[in-house]
């Protein structure tokens, strides 16, 4: 399938991946290394011990299939490596390797993080595969890398040393490596708390079986007020994206449009890289023709219904709070004024239910309990506005953050019951 980065050459797309990864602090100024292979058999890289945080597009090598080299620089020492991996999986056309914290702390226990404690990390992920060490930049260690690979797996660690990631193109192999390393995140955060419990294969293949494809209309010409609602969303979607609140590949934020309409992001697409036009509009349960909205949006639409007042909804993913997801552990609101003023109490979804109970999703949530744990998948937030439900996303993380650190010092003392109804008369009158 085509990508919106497919017509961008080469060097641009490193140049943009590599951005990414390293403004979120998933590798270092000299670590890391990304590829592309493009249909000539060339191999364009990121070049040696250049910094990777101020990277120019000149700065990309290009190796000819002959191997030699065409650039200002040397190409990356792990070049052999990502050769051996091209040599052994001839449907891979990008490689992402780097050091994000994570996935490192397993390849020092010579471990893999569970990709099945979501659907999403799952599917995009898959089994991961573990590389015996080698020397950087050795024949050996391309050996031992390429071999995982021909095995089947698209995502390997190595000991001691971080992650390689493959994929068709390179948006692909950096979707797989931002879900492994948000996987990594969480299960090391859910330490704190408790256990993580991973899915089994069968409600990992139910849920959203049901679901069914939403009939095609011919939505009218956007008004102006619409036209800034997807602006607006947009903004906050890439936010979120930067802020780590939001995965590339999955998580999906609404804006009401009408009494029965609505703005939605797009399945498959990657959220940070969406424009105005990308977002699907729902016209009473019927989407706009050519698009494909969010798997998700029968339970936006069913929210939307019950509760005239939300106008904005948001289905996401930040790491401190999605450990309580995978954990069972309740999660404590009652902690300072503004969580429990932002956040109320916190509701838990049973896993698959926005997908396969989207009415009892519908009566769990409310104005009055806007926020909610979904088992397995993440958070599930609703606001008066854009803005109201992106700020109690971001509440409800910074609260998470915070318990999973009082535990490491000692037992968190909620507030008392006299505290919360001094809040509720003060701040949430009835």
């Amino acid at each position: 399938m085509m990508t919106n980065t497919d017509y961008l050459h080469p060097r641009d797309q490193i140049l943009e991946t590599m951005d990414r990864i390293y403004r979120h602090r998933m590798t270092t100024t000299s670590g890391g290394n990304v590829s592309i292979r493009d249909g000539s058999g060339d191999v364009w890289i990121t070049p040696a011990r250049v910094d990777k945080g101020a990277l120019r597009r000149d700065d990309i090598v290009q190796v000819r299939p002959e191997g030699t080299q065409s650039g200002l620089h040397r190409a990356s020492s792990e070049l052999p490596f990502h050769q051996a991996i091209y040599a052994a999986r001839p449907d891979l056309s990008a490689i992402v390797h780097a050091h994000p914290a994570a996935l490192v702390a397993f390849s020092m226990t010579r471990t893999v993080p569970e990709t099945r404690l979501f659907p999403q990390s799952w599917s995009v992920c898959g089994e991961v595969g573990l590389a015996t060490y080698a020397l950087p930049g050795s024949a050996q260690l391309g050996a031992n890398i390429a071999k995982e690979f021909a095995a089947g797996f698209n995502t390997v660690v190595l000991e001691n040393h971080g992650v390689v990631v493959g994929g068709a193109n390179l948006t692909e192999a950096f979707q797989r490596f931002e879900a492994l390393e948000f996987a990594a995140q969480t299960a090391i955060r859910s330490t704190t708390l408790g256990s993580a419990r991973p899915l089994s294969a069968a409600r990992l293949e139910a849920v959203g079986r049901g679901r069914k494809e939403l009939p095609e209309t011919d939505p009218p010409a956007p008004t102006s007020e619409e036209k800034e609602l997807r602006r607006t969303l947009c903004e906050f979607v890439r936010r979120g994206c930067q802020q780590r609140l939001l995965i590339s590949t999955e998580g999906s934020f609404s804006v009401r449009l009408g009494e029965s309409s609505f703005l939605i992001t797009p399945a498959h697409r990657d959220r940070y890289r969406l424009s105005p036009e990308d977002l699907v509009r729902i016209d009473s349960g019927r989407r706009a023709t050519g698009q494909t909205p969010s798997r998700a949006t029968a339970c936006h639409e069913a929210i939307y219904r019950k509760h005239p007042t939300v106008k904005a909804i948001c289905f996401a993913h930040p790491i401190h709070a999605t450990a309580f997801s995978v954990t069972g552990v309740p999660f404590a609101s009652r902690t300072i004024p503004e969580s429990y003023i932002v956040l109320r109490d916190v509701q838990r979804i049973p896993f698959g239910q926005p997908y396969d109970d989207v009415d009892a999703v519908a009566s769990a949530v409310s104005p009055r309990q806007p926020s909610a744990i979904l088992e397995n998948d993440g958070v599930l937030i609703v606001g008066t506005s854009i803005l109201d439900a992106f700020d109690r996303l971001e509440v409800l993380e910074a609260t998470a953050e915070a318990l999973i650190f009082s535990g490491r010092i000692g037992a968190a003392a909620p507030m008392s019951d006299s505290v919360i109804d001094e809040l509720r008369a003060h701040f949430l009158p009835e």
